[in-house]
Order: structure tokens, then sequence, then C-alpha cells
């Protein structure tokens, strides 16, 4: 025990006083809140062309349906030249569209768009230009179109114009609670999912990051032959021991500081929520969700068992190979399991009680991830947080177990990287 702790010590106290642990712990999360809130705000304040009215209008379904959307085109894009209104029978459509397309071409409109009897149906409407590729463009189309189609149904059963633009011009604005063991959260829908996002993604950003530290820290001593002479004073499995935990402390010591200056930064992150979300979630608050000291610790011991999960298996591909070549297609089988979990949180994100996310939560390559999400997202029953974190400690013990013989084999092995078969050897060598 007192070398593991040595090991510990060294491995700790080496990363911590490194110029990459302080930048990323100061800047860390200043990154989280980047690639997390940015994108959202940006996609919120992503308006459409200043050009978008500057369409022409093929209306072939014998109304006033495309007079109408040109008017709400030009009042929507002000600044654009207004929208060109062509009245065809239906016969005449195609020719009509030849010439459009020909007028788009030589940049005289943005786009055009056709009306025909399936519009009427509102079953579809068919829009070509060049700015079918912005989706801020095309919805609002969509929308103007599916707008006046419905104005028109309304004012031919008989509803008068003025009435029209009160019965379909509202918005419901949906308040989101959470409602758990402890009761009603006020503001905990739209809380409980940003926050359940950001556990996740920081828990594989932590296991990502730090795993492969540990795979090219094994790596490093291997070739440089540091390793040779450790092991003549400690035994290879007290020498992965001290590793795992070493760099595991790191990892939580991070974690800790970024959890810090999330909660002194909480009342500017929730103001960015509010801001993306709108009106509803300003107007009601969105609050930083509340953790019990139960589901706190339940959240610490997932990263700290599937940190050492993962962690066992990124050094035992350390030991495996011997120079930086082979180490991107020998991580390749850890890491698919680690990156499909990633995959799954939107899923998870969308219906967090399904049968696929209780399988993922209980599996132990995705169960790191996706248990934790879960936990944040809706309440999970004590008996399956338990099972789910004894399978995840055995599945632990067995990972360091097998990984603590390759490591012990593998460490002083050279040359080209070893088969499966051999691999096995190893193990029962050790």
């Amino acid at each position: 025990m007192a070398k593991v702790l040595v090991v510990f010590k060294r491995e700790y106290l080496e990363r911590v006083r490194s110029r990459w642990f302080i930048i990323a712990t100061v800047l860390g999360p200043v990154f989280m809140a980047a690639i997390i809130v940015g994108p959202a705000l940006l996609a919120a304040r992503t308006k459409g062309s200043s050009n978008l009215a500057n369409v022409i209008v093929l209306d072939a379904t014998g109304t006033d349906l495309g007079a109408r959307i040109a008017k709400s085109l030009a009042d929507t894009a002000p600044k654009s030249p207004p929208p060109h209104v062509e009245t065809l029978t239906a016969a005449q459509l195609a020719a009509a569209e030849d010439s459009a397309l020909h007028v788009v071409m030589q940049r005289g409109a943005q786009g055009y768009l056709v009306l025909d009897d399936s519009t009427l149906t509102g079953d579809a409407a068919h829009y070509a230009g060049r700015n079918s590729t912005s989706l801020a463009d095309v919805n609002t189309l969509k929308t103007t179109v599916r707008q006046n189609l419905l104005d028109m149904r309304l004012e031919r059963a008989g509803i008068q114009p003025d009435s029209v633009a009160k019965l379909t011009g509202g918005k419901l604005e949906l308040r989101t609670d959470k409602i758990t063991d402890r009761g009603l959260e006020t503001g905990g829908g739209m809380s409980s999912i940003v926050f359940g996002y950001a556990i996740a993604f920081v828990l594989y950003m932590m296991i990502a990051l730090y795993g492969q530290n540990m795979l090219r820290g094994v790596l490093e001593e291997k070739t440089t032959r540091v390793a040779e002479v450790v092991v003549s004073s400690v035994k290879p499995d007290v020498l992965l021991a001290g590793k795992i935990l070493g760099v595991g402390a790191v990892a939580l010591t991070q974690v800790a500081v970024w959890t810090l200056s999330a909660v002194y930064l909480a009342s500017f992150g929730m103001d960015m929520v509010n801001t993306i979300a709108g009106s509803s979630a300003a107007s009601h608050g969105v609050h930083f969700p509340t953790v019990s000291p139960g589901v706190g610790a339940a959240l610490l011991l997932f990263f700290i068992l599937g940190f050492m999960f993962y962690s066992s298996l990124f050094a035992a591909v350390g030991a495996m190979v011997s120079n930086q070549e082979d180490v991107q297609q020998a991580q390749w089988p850890v890491m698919m399991p680690l990156i499909a979990s990633i995959v799954l949180m939107g899923p998870v994100l969308a219906n967090p009680s399904s049968t696929l996310a209780r399988v993922a939560s209980w599996i132990p390559f995705s169960a790191p991830i996706i248990m934790p999400l879960r936990m944040a997202l809706i309440p999970i029953s004590w008996p399956e947080l338990g099972a789910t974190i004894a399978g995840l400690a055995l599945a632990c013990w067995a990972a360091v177990w097998v990984s603590a013989r390759i490591y012990r084999v593998g460490l002083l092995m050279y040359g080209k990287r070893p088969t499966l078969g051999e691999l096995v050897k190893w193990i029962r060598m050790a």
C-alpha cells in the first residue's frame, strides 16, 4: 500500500503542477459554456436573409393565396425587393417554372415558390432557390404558406378577416416543472435538460481526456525505458493502481474546480438559458436544479467507477503498443463504446424512460455517462441505481484485473502489436 501511495503522489503532483492542467482548469468552464450555450444562442439569434421576399410566386391554385403570401413576405422582409406574383393555370405551370429558373440563374430573384392544388389541400408546396439550404429562410417560407392557407380557409368558412388574426395569432407558452420524490421543482424542466446534458458531456470529456493521458503516459514510460527501471522496485500491478488513482485524483480536482466555477457563475448561465428558452422561461424562471447528497454521491461514484474502468483499459492499450502509430488503431476498441455513449445521449434526452435508455444505463461501457444523464432528467429508483452501480463496479474490477495482467507482461514487450491470441497468453502468463 505504501508503494501505491508513492506512485499516486508522483502521478498527482506531476500532472497538477503542469502548465496544461492549470490552463485547462482555468479555461475549462469558459470552453464548456461556449460549446453548450454558444451554438444554441447563435441558433436563436440567427435570422433569415435580408432579401428573403425577392422571390417569384407561381400561383396555380385559382385563388388569391399567392397574393396573400407575397404580402406576408413583403411585411417580413421590408428591406427586400417585393415578391413577383404570377397567376397561372395548371397547364401553364411547367413553362412558368422554366422561365423562373432562368430568372433566378441570372440573379433576378432569390428563388421561386410554386403553389398548386396540392398546396390547397395542405399537402405540399415547392420552393427552389439559391437559399434553399438556409434553414431559417425555408422555415420562414413554410410558416408563411401554412399561416396564409389557414387564414384563407377560415375566411371561406365564414369567419371575419379581422377575427382570423385573433384566432390564429396566439402563441402558447408551455411552462415545464419537474416532479421528484421531494415534490415540485419550479422551472425544473428546462434546467434539468441543460444540467443533465452538461453532466453527461463533462463525464465523457474527463474520461476521454484523462484516459488518453493515461495511455500516453504508459507509452512514454515504455518507449523511454523508464518502465524497466520502475518495475525493478515496484510490481507492475502496484504501478498501474497508483497511476489510476493518481490520474483519477487529478481529474476529480479539475471537476471540483469546474463545479465551483459553475456554481459561482450560475446566475450568468441561467440568464443565457433564459435568453435561449424565450420569454416563458424568463418570466417563470429557469433555476439551477437542486441535487440531494445521495444523488451527488451517486454521480461521484459513477465518475470514479467509469474512470477506473476506462483508464485501466487505456493503460492496457498503452502497454500493448510500442509506438505512436499503433496507438491510433489499438485504442479504437476502447474509444468506440465511449463515443457510442455520446451518440445515445440524443435518444435518451428525448425519452429517458425508454427501453433503449434503460439498457444503455445497465451496460458497463455506457452506464457511467447514460445513468447520470437519466438521473438528472427523471427520478431513478434506488434499487435500480444500486444494481447499476454494483454491475459497473463488477465490470470495473474485471477490467482492472485483465488490464493489470496485460500491463504486467506488455510493459516489457517490444516490437509488433500483439494479436488477440497473444493477449490471452499474456493474461494466462501473468
